[in-house]
């Protein structure tokens, strides 16, 4: 009897005196990244959770100069992502990034869509057409998707004529919805995003641009994951990460 109380007395010791332990902590990445990337990455970033278990890549999409101004207002973020240059000098500049950290990793094209049975549109001079009441694209001052159109309606002679038509979104996705939604006759987007949305929209024809169209990557210099998010930068520049961009309609930079 003795030697049972014994062991039990034992068995509730050791069980007070054991402490799990703790979990080791998963690093959470943050990447503010261009609307037109929301697709294909949330494939990579799940590709990439499944190559590097503790690391979790959470990914904010919005227009390029959106999230410019997030980042420059303090908001958290690792990475940046735009869909040009022009947003990417302005961080720089500003002495968002971290020196040497930029690169560019991919390309794309634009492209002018009109939803799926519309027939009419097939080049930029049917957008002058009565025909043709309204056009969806991003707004130039903040979207780089409308950057590079109203540069080639410009390049063209066509802005003039075709601006007052024009209904302007916060980001080429919203542009996107317009035109799938039957809100507008045509728009302009990137190529991914026409892919992206195949059974409801038709592509009309590519847009030559006036300057190409590249996406930059740098790493926040209020990151406190840099080595973490230099290490995912590798990634998006690897075959894998490639090969999944390029199934989205990207292209090599």
């Amino acid at each position: 009897m003795v030697l049972r109380t014994l062991i039990a007395l034992s068995v509730v010791l050791s069980s007070l005196s054991w402490v799990p332990t703790p979990a080791r902590a998963e690093t959470e990445l943050l990447v503010s990244a261009a609307a037109s990337l929301t697709e294909s990455f949330k494939e990579l970033t799940r590709v990439y959770g499944l190559k590097t278990p503790g690391v979790k890549v959470r990914c904010n999409f919005a227009g390029s100069g959106t999230l410019l101004q997030q980042i420059s207002q303090g908001a958290p973020a690792d990475l940046f992502v735009s869909a040009d240059q022009e947003t990417m000098d302005r961080a720089e500049k500003s002495g968002l990034l971290v020196p040497g950290s930029r690169l560019n990793f991919v390309g794309n094209s634009l492209v002018l869509i009109t939803p799926a049975q519309m027939v009419q549109v097939t080049d930029l001079a049917d957008l002058k057409s009565v025909k043709v009441q309204r056009i969806g694209m991003g707004n130039p001052n903040s979207v780089p998707a409308g950057r590079y159109a109203k540069a080639a309606l410009e390049k063209q002679g066509l802005w003039q004529d075709l601006a007052p038509k024009c209904v302007m979104g916060i980001s080429v996705k919203q542009a996107l919805e317009y035109v799938m939604r039957g809100e507008v006759e045509a728009g302009f987007v990137f190529a991914s995003d026409a892919v992206a949305a195949k059974e409801r929209v038709r592509v009309a024809a590519e847009i030559p641009t006036v300057s190409p169209i590249v996406y930059p990557v740098a790493v926040v210099a209020g990151s406190s994951q840099q080595a973490e998010a230099q290490a995912f930068v590798r990634f998006l520049q690897g075959k894998e990460a490639q090969t999944i961009l390029a199934q989205y309609g990207f292209k090599k930079p």
